[in-house]
């Protein structure tokens, strides 16, 4: 049975720079990168070198407690560089793209005769399968779980982050496919979240339990609609993936192929024409910044302004992502900052900002903290913000004390990183909230498992 979710937790940003809605080819990438510290969860034991010559599709390392689970090459060419940090861990895998892709033939598949079975042989086969990550742990899903349900979530409710249903607008055959096949996986309908006010398909597809979201930031985040549709217990596995992933699973089912072609949106304030661009994953990162960014010193952020990695402009395309936001750097020190008609533009939580009189409709925000790092005060500014019945400031402290069965009771298992981002712009006390969250996640597996 499908459920109605309102959320009225949350913070609502609108940020100057969102991404028009025009979709560009961008210049071909010549080099593309996968790094093994985007897929958490996987120690990589590599099975090309340097010199070899891969297709679209061909396997370039697997992991090393299942060899079943591969990472493939997103681009036909030559590997170039294997890049290691210390004590040799791998951290880019580069590629020189050929001109024309070449993919590798997994043959196409019909999806009303195919077994779960294979279902799951052909992912792991393709690379696909670590599209699929798994709560709790917020890690790439165990091929050898059997999951409770998986969740989709199609609802953008972060500030400049990409609108999915635009990316999915030509998609319609491709996305159906991919949660067909994901239906079969599992063996159930998968639960799918759409905005309340879609237009778009995807609340008619088939195989998929809809459920209408709406609310303010972070609604859009599918740890809230699992939260608030079936939480998860100790000993369950809930794998989620995203919606354009789902697409690019699908294509594998109908053309055969692994075609890892995204609609990127390019968006922030620092960028002169923000808009979409096709990419393949892993694309440079120059290609679609050149000449396309304002004069000054800017945060060029791999994701969303509230979850992204910092990145370069001479860096690469996240694995997951598909949004690249541009930003004022925030190396300036701000005369009388702690007043409250300074800089009124900038978003506040709290009434004592004339923002909420004076602010305009579009903020321009830098990656300044306005503070420096302080003490937990229990202000309920965390309560306030933070949609989940969870006592976020206790669980932080219990990650922090490294106390497993507090973090077990207050609810380790219904989170991932993500959601705490919320708590990180909202946070007086100016903590990395998803950073504390995601040690704490670590420390879960490696003691629980």
């Amino acid at each position: 049975m499908s459920k109605d979710i309102r959320i009225r937790k949350g913070v609502s940003l609108k940020l100057k720079g969102e991404a028009s809605k025009v979709v560009k080819e961008a210049p071909r990438s010549e080099i593309h990168s996968i790094q093994p510290p985007d897929l958490l969860g996987i120690i990589p034991r590599l099975m090309v070198k340097e010199g070899d010559t891969v297709k679209a599709g061909d396997p370039l390392y697997h992991a090393k407690t299942n060899e079943n689970l591969k990472i493939a090459s997103p681009v036909s060419g030559k590997v170039t560089e294997v890049v290691r940090g210390q004590k040799r861990r791998i951290l880019e895998i580069r590629i020189q793209a050929d001109a024309k892709p070449v993919y590798k033939d997994f043959g196409k598949k019909d999806r009303s005769k195919i077994k779960a079975e294979e279902v799951k042989a052909l992912l792991l086969e393709s690379g696909c399968w670590p599209f699929i990550k798994q709560r709790p742990y917020d890690v790439i899903a165990n091929p050898e779980d059997s999951p409770r349900d998986i969740f989709i979530s199609t609802y953008a409710s972060a500030p400049l982050q990409a609108d999915i249903e635009f990316i999915l607008k030509d998609l319609q055959e491709a996305f159906q496919a991919g949660v067909d096949a994901l239906a079969i996986l599992v063996g159930k309908k998968v639960h799918l979240g759409v905005e309340k006010n879609s237009t778009s398909y995807l609340k008619d597809i088939s195989n998929a339990v809809i459920h209408k979201v709406s609310g303010p930031y972070p609604a859009g985040n599918v740890g809230v609609l699992i939260h608030h549709i079936a939480p998860i217990n100790a000993g369950e596995r809930v794998w989620v993936i995203n919606p354009n992933d789902v697409a690019i699973i699908g294509n594998l089912f109908l053309h055969g192929k692994f075609d890892a072609t995204k609609i990127v949106a390019l968006a922030g304030s620092c960028v002169k024409n923000p808009q979409y661009y096709k990419l393949v994953q892993g694309a440079a990162l120059e290609t679609i910044l050149r000449e396309n960014l304002h004069q000054g010193d800017h945060r060029v952020i791999n994701g969303t302004v509230f979850t992204g990695q910092k990145a370069s402009a001479s860096g690469y395309l996240g694995f997951y992502n598909n949004t690249v936001s541009v930003i004022p750097e925030g190396n300036n020190y701000r005369m009388f900052g702690w007043m409250p008609f300074k800089d009124n533009q900038i978003p506040s939580i709290y009434n004592t900002s004339l923002f909420r009189l004076f602010g305009k409709k579009e903020s321009v925000v830098n990656t300044n903290l306005n503070g420096e790092e302080r003490a937990f005060v229990v202000t309920g500014e965390m309560e306030s913000v933070f949609p989940f019945d969870v006592y976020p400031m206790q669980l932080l402290k219990a990650c922090l004390a490294n106390d497993i069965e507090k973090m077990e009771n207050l609810g380790i298992y219904e989170i991932a990183p993500e959601d705490f981002a919320v708590i990180d712009y909202a946070s007086s006390s100016k903590i990395e909230a998803q950073e504390i969250i995601r040690e704490g996640l670590n420390l879960m597996i490696k003691e629980v498992g």
